[in-house]
């Protein structure tokens, strides 16, 4: 029987090429990686689970775990994303994201990760990421388009804006040239008052 998640995993994989991420599918090349998959099953037995995507951007961990239905995108008790609980779990997610973002952080040497609960098709969609620390506390952040933020390039000034809230260098530079360019205004206008 083909699974159902088929062609949202096929849409997921053209996303990531589009972004130039090269992520596993279905296992990890990287030893850490699988030897924790071998034990991160959603129906929480021990058993091996495999998250749709996973790899390694820089220093984060990226992990996708994707469903066909929109309505299969998240699940929450009092607004706190369920992770224990194994009629939950393998059906949506988001919830599953975390699932294997949290395993894998326990049993790995990784201290970052972003990890994406899509869900939908390429015309009706939902991509959401969260950010997991080492500890397994995560953030919700605001849903994207596509994964062009997370690729080598843009994922440091991904992770400085959005997760720690900082400027970027960017954001940065123009509120200084701003600032330069209101006090070089003040002394343009004090000097032609002093002629």
């Amino acid at each position: 029987m083909a699974r159902v998640e088929g062609s949202t995993d096929l849409w997921v994989d053209h996303l990531l090429n589009d972004s130039k991420i090269d992520l596993d599918y279905q296992s990890s090349h990287i030893k850490s990686i699988d030897d924790a998959l071998h034990t991160a099953s959603k129906k929480l037995n021990g058993k091996s689970g495999y998250a749709e995507y996973v790899g390694v951007v820089k220093d984060y961990l990226l992990v996708i775990e994707d469903k066909a239905d929109i309505s299969n995108h998240v699940y929450t008790d009092h607004d706190v994303i369920t992770t224990d609980d194994p009629m939950v779990v393998p059906k949506y997610a988001l919830n599953g994201a975390l699932h294997y973002a949290r395993h894998i952080l326990e049993r790995t040497s990784y201290k970052k990760c972003f990890a994406f609960g899509v869900s939908g098709n390429e015309k009706l969609h939902k991509i959401t990421p969260m950010f997991i620390n080492e500890r397994g506390d995560y953030d919700v952040l605001p849903d994207v388009e596509s994964f062009i933020s997370f690729n080598e390039k843009n994922i440091d000034e991904y992770y400085l804006k959005e997760v720690l809230h900082e400027d970027t260098n960017e954001e940065k530079t123009t509120a200084d040239i701003l600032k330069d360019a209101a006090q070089l205004h003040e002394d343009l206008r004090t000097y032609g008052q002093l002629t």
